[in-house]
């Protein structure tokens, strides 16, 4: 077993680390404050009176009160910048946040056009094709027509409905003749006689105005 005398004892030579070298400094600085503190306050009442009387406070209450307008005027500042920001930024040129009308008109178009390509009954192909090459154009329409290319093949045979509503259309941006949309999905599925399925989807939608119709030409799924 080690000596712990000896260890003991060469503890004095070993450096010290980090830790005890702060430990001792924080004790330290208390003591002299607790030594020097009553000393000097007895040497010295002005000293005292000179940290906590009403001047004292005065000055402290300037000071905050200093500090207190120079926030404000710095906010003021900021304030006055955001909104010259605002009004030079693309943004500001957005009607979604101005044209009520033409907003509504384009969440409608679109929130109808998308009901009406995602619904469709086992004998009701030609009906949603149909609708689909009204409501959709560019990517959107590609896209479209790949993907009930598929579908059709086993629509009548597993005897699939689908039935969609949009019942949340927001216009996130209108500029010209190009709109893009957030739209929230409800579906119920029902293959045969089986039981219904429900779900929901979340789609960003690009719609361009086309023909005096709002035509859409791309979807992503969020």
């Amino acid at each position: 077993m080690p000596d712990t005398g000896a260890g003991a004892a060469a503890a004095p030579d070993a450096s010290p680390d980090a830790a005890s070298v702060t430990a001792r400094a924080a004790d330290a600085d208390g003591a002299d404050g607790e030594d020097g503190g009553d000393g000097d306050e007895r040497a010295d009442p002005d000293v005292r009176a000179s940290g906590s009387g009403p001047r004292s406070g005065g000055r402290w209450r300037t000071a905050a009160f200093a500090a207190a307008v120079a926030v404000l005027l710095l906010a003021g500042s900021a304030l006055f910048f955001g909104a010259h920001q605002l009004r030079s930024t693309p943004s500001a040129q957005n009607r979604a946040l101005t044209d009520t009308a033409a907003t509504d008109r384009v969440s409608g178009e679109v929130g109808d056009g998308l009901a009406r390509i995602f619904s469709y009954t086992p004998t009701g192909a030609d009906a949603t094709e149909r609708s689909a090459r009204t409501v959709l154009g560019g990517r959107a329409a590609r896209q479209y027509a790949d993907l009930f290319a598929q579908l059709r093949a086993n629509l009548e045979k597993q005897k699939i409905t689908l039935n969609t509503q949009a019942v949340r259309t927001g216009v996130i941006e209108l500029d010209g003749d190009t709109a893009r949309l957030l739209v929230l999905l409800d579906q119920t599925s029902r293959r045969d006689e089986g039981s219904t399925t429900s779900a929901s989807a979340q789609l960003t939608v690009t719609a361009r105005f086309h023909d005096n119709r709002w035509q859409i030409v791309d979807i992503k799924a969020r």
